[in-house]
């Protein structure tokens, strides 16, 4: 799948954009904060109905105007789709060939992209929650199904956390509410940690070699999926969600003690280890960017399995940050195979010939505008 044309109306520096991209890599070239982040956000939020920078959807809303407004023209084996995605205060409206969808969950899908920023680089060493924000994201875009259960998830959530600060004024409540919504939370932690568990063993399937590729074979990458409750993944759901609700009655007190939830897949974590070290504690900095850019090479590969087609890959100012020869070895392997932006502030130095065929931009204080 790739992108023909992209129509931006009042997103963040943009007031009306239209541009058309080719099936093959594209440059944004461009100095800092003229807007180059922006085509490559604009893109992601297009796909994924969030963004990647910013939790506050009114920060990609225009200064003083009601509404942003996305749209694409996405070629697929099957044909053109049409995709438009409005973001008001309010929330968003996102539609498929002029159809809006009812639910977000149901039009996250109908494009996929693979962003690599700089800040991935911290998804090896950052916090837990950057590599719970990546799994969902990942996971979110091939099965639909999920986002729907990670939005009730995070209700419920919310709910049960509630009731636990309330129970703590009132240690004498009666608990049938909180048992009500135990089982609840505790039926879809069992759903959303056998999906990330099979999503993990289909990622490590494919970031192995290339892994072993980039280091030249010297290292082995193994990516593992740390629950906050240890569960087999070979356990029935019915077996998983019995084990949830036996640990939440077990540590029901410190649960109340702290007025928080203390179990289930929003304080679970991915561990990576290179040649069965953990990368993340005794790696060096190389090591961690291999990882980083395997994990990234992977979702691609990952993404064509599971849907049929390439997704999109979006490198923001990411080339800079590689060496000569991590940077080839990205290149090499998108070369002829997925559509590809590119942005940075010069191409100056990096001598590879897919950036010598690729098509160029120029962004200037938010106009973009064809070079080559």
């Amino acid at each position: 799948m790739y992108i023909e044309e992209l129509t931006l109306t009042n997103y963040r520096s943009y007031v009306k954009t239209k541009v058309s991209f080719e099936n093959k890599v594209n440059v944004i070239l461009g100095e800092n904060a003229q807007g180059k982040t922006n085509i490559m956000e604009s893109i992601f939020v297009l796909a994924l109905a969030k963004s990647h920078r910013t939790t506050k959807e009114k920060e990609l809303i225009r200064w003083d105007e009601e509404y942003a407004k996305i749209e694409g023209t996405v070629k697929k084996s099957n044909g053109l789709a049409s995709l438009q995605l409005v973001i008001t205060t309010k929330g968003k409206k996102a539609k498929v060939n002029s159809l809006e969808q009812r639910r977000l969950s149901d039009y996250i899908g109908s494009l996929n992209v693979v962003m690599f920023a700089p800040e991935d680089l911290n998804l090896v060493k950052g916090s837990p929650q950057v590599r719970r924000r990546f799994i969902d994201m990942e996971i979110g875009q091939v099965n639909p199904i999920y986002m729907h259960e990670l939005n009730q998830y995070q209700k419920i959530l919310h709910q049960r956390n509630h009731l636990l600060k309330n129970l703590q004024r009132s240690p004498k409540s009666d608990y049938t509410m909180l048992e009500i919504l135990t089982e609840q939370l505790s039926e879809i932690a069992a759903k959303i940690t056998k999906r990330r568990i099979a999503f993990t063993q289909q990622l490590e399937k494919w970031a192995q070699p290339i892994h072993s590729g980039i280091s030249r074979n010297l290292e082995t990458l193994n990516i593992i999926y740390k629950p906050s409750l240890e569960v087999l993944e070979s356990y029935e759901l019915s077996k998983m969600k019995e084990d949830y609700i036996n640990k939440f009655t077990e540590i029901r007190k410190r649960e109340i003690d702290r007025g928080t939830t203390l179990l289930g897949p929003h304080r679970d974590d991915l561990e990576f280890l290179v040649n069965e070290k953990n990368v993340q504690t005794y790696g060096s900095q190389g090591q961690q960017r291999t990882t980083a850019l395997s994990l990234k090479l992977a979702e691609i590969e990952l993404i064509h399995e599971e849907v049929g087609e390439y997704p999109i890959l979006l490198l923001d100012d990411v080339l800079s940050e590689l060496d000569d020869f991590r940077q080839s070895h990205l290149l090499n392997t998108i070369q002829g195979k997925v559509q590809t932006f590119v942005t940075t502030t010069s191409v100056d130095g990096i001598d590879h010939e897919t950036l010598m065929q690729a098509a160029t931009y120029k962004v200037v204080s938010g106009e973009i505008n064809r070079l080559k």
